[in-house]
């Protein structure tokens, strides 16, 4: 099977540049940040892998977000503390995590204090590097520690031709390994195929079996299936109104509950973003402390539209 996809409709330009009002004057929707429950790290934008669809353009060239440092993430996870904020959650994104050759020492770090760590990755070579760092926080903090491996179909063709040839059986064997050595490994997977979720879901509950990994294809933390994202798709913008009209809350969207720390080539030091989806955009820029970053935002990018509001997507989801 390879990717099913139709032309997108092209993005009027009119929409998404008014942070308080729509093309068509109306109202736009901004979301509060209800609680920091989340607080994710971009570790550096380089990966070993260069990805079709890459929302982050993650490569082995691509360093314009460069390497936190563990000190760096310190700073973060003192304010939490010092001001009393109710994280419970720090994510690891990228990238590819394993790169940075201090994710060992945040997560010891995140892990000490008594947070929960959530690491995203493709289970491949930089990760097997790190696995006698990985066995000893398992053996030290359980299942604190969560690792999500990015698998894009249940079948090889679809991943492949996402992620490049041969990039299947490295990030099997990484899940398998995973699994075997007492740890209990999430998937994360997406729409590429142009299949139903059901079809995707019952897809790798075949694979996991056929792989002995005790992995609920049907329970959406478990396997996460993301909605696909487009800047240049045509969507929808949301008005204030929209909330009523789907029915759904702004407390439903990520930026709610979560804000993400980045830090830009060439820059001193490193910012808070609104949204792991967002890492150039300088208006989703926030400000340097969490304490900064803690204003509404306004859900002024096709990805708010489509992937958090109408996709359903969260990074984080527990």
């Amino acid at each position: 099977m390879v990717p099913m996809t139709e032309p997108p409709s092209q993005l009027d330009p009119r929409k998404f540049q008014d942070p308080f009002t729509t093309a068509k004057g109306e109202r736009r929707a901004h979301v509060a940040l209800r609680s920091l429950d989340t607080l994710w790290f971009n570790t550096g934008t380089l990966c070993n892998l260069t990805c079709q669809h890459c929302y982050i353009e993650s490569s082995p060239k691509n360093d314009r977000l460069i390497y936190l440092t563990a000190a760096e993430v310190a700073e973060y996870l003192d304010e939490i503390e010092a001001d009393g904020l109710p994280t419970s959650l720090i994510g690891f994104t990228g990238g590819e995590p394993f790169m940075n050759l201090e994710l060992p020492e945040m997560l010891e770090d995140v892990l000490s204090r008594g947070f929960r760590a959530l690491i995203l990755t493709n289970a491949m070579k930089p990760m097997a590097k790190c696995k006698s760092a990985l066995l000893e926080l398992r053996d030290r903090f359980g299942d604190r520690l969560t690792i999500r491996v990015s698998i894009d179909h249940y079948g090889p063709q679809v991943h492949e031709v996402e992620r490049g040839k041969r990039s299947w059986r490295p990030t099997i064997d990484g899940l398998i390994w995973l699994s075997r050595n007492g740890f209990s490994p999430h998937v994360a997977s997406r729409r590429l195929s142009g299949e139903s979720e059901a079809a995707i879901r019952s897809g790798f509950a075949g694979l996991f079996a056929d792989l002995g990994v005790a992995i609920d294809s049907a329970d959406p933390v478990a396997l996460t299936v993301f909605p696909e994202m487009g800047a240049g798709t045509d969507v929808p913008e949301i008005t204030e109104a929209c909330w009523g009209i789907l029915g759904k809350s702004p407390e439903s969207v990520m930026c709610a509950t979560s804000r993400m720390v980045v830090k830009r080539k060439g820059a001193s030091h490193p910012v808070v973003l609104a949204c792991t989806l967002l890492p150039y955009d300088p208006r989703f820029e926030l400000g340097r402390t969490l304490a900064a970053a803690s204003g509404a935002v306004p859900l002024n990018h096709p990805h708010c539209a489509k992937f958090c509001v109408l996709g359903g997507g969260a990074c984080s989801r527990e």
